[in-house]
C-alpha cells in the first residue's frame, strides 16, 4: 500500500511542483513528513543535505532519498527500499516529462500569445513563494536545535546559517564551497566538543 501512496504522491508533486528542485522541497517535506509521517523532519533535512551534495537535479534526489528512507522507516529490506526510492522517483519524472513534451511543442508556437504571457508571470510569485516556504520550513529547532537545551550547537547552527547567507548573497561564494565548508566546520565543531573522536 505504501508504494500506492508514494506513486500517487510524488506525481501530485511532481504534476504541481512549479519553480523546479528548490520549490519542490517546500511540497515533498509537506507530503513525507507533515502528512504521511514516513520520516521527521530531521531526517528530511538530511536527505535535503544529501540531495545537493550528490550529481543531479535537487528535487529528483530529495524524491529518489525520501522513497527509500520511506520504507527504510517501516522496517522493509534493502530490496523494498530500492524499490521505493524508484518508484517516487518514477513518480516525479513522469508528469514532468509528459507535460514538458506537450508544453515545448506548443509554447513557441503561442510564446506570444497574451494569455500565455500572463500565465507565465503570474507563476512566478508562486515560484518566489515556494522557495521562500521551502526555506522557512527548514528553520526548525530539529535542524538548528534549542538554546535551552545546547546554547553552544545553537549559536552554532545559526552562525553557519548567517555565514553561509552572507557568503553566497553578499561574497558570490559559489554553493558547492559552501556545502564543502560547512560539512568541514560541522566536522570540526563535533570533534572539539567531544562528539566523536579520531
Amino acid at each position: 500500500m505504501i508504494f500506492l501512496s508514494l506513486f500517487v504522491t510524488f506525481f501530485q508533486i511532481g504534476l504541481f511542483g512549479f519553480g523546479g528542485g528548490y520549490g519542490m522541497i517546500s511540497l515533498i517535506q509537506h507530503e513525507v513528513v507533515m502528512n504521511h509521517h514516513w520520516m521527521t523532519s530531521g531526517d528530511f533535512t538530511d536527505i535535503v543535505a544529501i540531495s545537493q551534495m550528490t550529481p543531479g537535479p535537487v528535487g529528483i534526489n530529495t524524491a529518489t532519498y525520501a522513497g527509500y528512507t520511506a520504507l527504510q522507516n517501516t522496517g522493509a529490506n534493502h530490496f523494498l527500499c530500492v524499490l521505493g526510492s524508484a518508484t517516487a522517483t518514477f513518480a516525479l519524472v513522469f508528469p514532468t516529462t509528459i507535460l514538458m513534451l506537450l508544453i515545448s511543442r506548443y509554447l513557441m508556437k503561442y510564446k506570444d500569445n497574451v494569455t500565455v504571457r500572463f500565465v507565465l508571470d503570474s507563476l512566478r510569485p508562486a515560484v518566489v513563494g515556494l522557495l521562500a516556504a521551502a526555506t522557512l520550513l527548514l528553520m526548525t529547532r530539529e535542524n538548528f536545535g534549542s538554546y535551552s537545551e545546547d546554547a553552544v550547537g545553537f549559536i552554532f547552527s545559526v552562525g553557519l546559517f548567517a555565514l553561509t547567507f552572507v557568503c553566497t548573497k553578499f561574497l558570490k561564494v559559489g554553493p558547492i564551497k559552501m556545502i564543502g565548508v560547512c560539512a568541514m566546520l560541522g566536522l570540526i565543531f563535533t570533534w572539539v566538543t567531544g562528539g566523536f573522536h579520531v
